[in-house]
């Protein structure tokens, strides 16, 4: 989903992004048409062990995200020990941010893993509205979770730091849309980029193997 196109109009166009398109290329890829330079280069962290960094960044509406989840956790499951993945959700609007905090504020209370796929769930399969913290608080509230606690961790400042920094690392990657695979601060790829979400994975791995031999 692109950055100045994220109303919920989309919610019902080009579903079929992850179907989309031939290959275009039996063989390498190439620079510039499956994947993309980041110039200057993005910051990146790596965990002591780890060689090299992979992000996704999604947004919780984003119907391509949605469709991308399934085929981006078996292939996190299958990553060598020595990539570090995580994932950045976007804040490009005040929309956007409402979902990015609440990413992070499960991430905090060590409850991101079980509900990050529910979140999802919630908005494309049983259509709630998160749009407001209290359409969140509320959610989250039904889902198990303690309101108050998630309230006061939605709220709290180290959840705003974590939004700050991911609103700035897309800016230094230079992003326009979502779902897209970041790449120790130097490449990109997409679904939109590569021509499907399989293929964009494929490239993946071929970025992964090249950042690992120092190219």
């Amino acid at each position: 989903m692109k950055r100045r196109d994220f109303s919920i109009q989309l919610a019902g166009a080009g579903l079929g992004l992850a179907l989309a398109g031939p290959v275009r290329a039996q063989g390498g890829f190439v620079e510039g048409r499956d994947y993309l330079r980041v110039s200057p280069p993005a910051p990146f962290d790596l965990p002591p062990g780890k060689k090299v960094e992979v992000l996704e960044f999604f947004w919780y509406e984003c119907p391509h995200c949605f469709d991308f989840e399934p085929l981006l956790e078996a292939w996190v499951a299958k990553l060598p020990a020595d990539v570090y993945f995580r994932r950045v959700p976007v804040g490009f609007t005040a929309r956007h941010q409402m979902t990015e905090k609440l990413y992070y504020a499960l991430q905090d209370m060590g409850l991101e893993p079980q509900m990050h796929r529910k979140i999802f769930n919630a908005i494309h399969i049983q259509h709630v509205r998160m749009f407001t913290e209290p359409d969140i608080v509320a959610w989250v509230s039904a889902n198990g979770v303690d309101g108050a606690k998630f309230k006061q961790m939605y709220d709290s400042f180290q959840v705003a730091t974590k939004a700050r920094q991911a609103q700035q690392l897309t800016d230094a990657y230079k992003l326009d849309g979502v779902p897209t695979l970041g790449f120790q601060g130097r490449y990109t790829t997409s679904g939109a980029q590569a021509g499907s979400f399989g293929r964009s994975l494929q490239v993946a791995d071929f970025l992964i193997q090249r950042l690992r031999s120092g190219a």
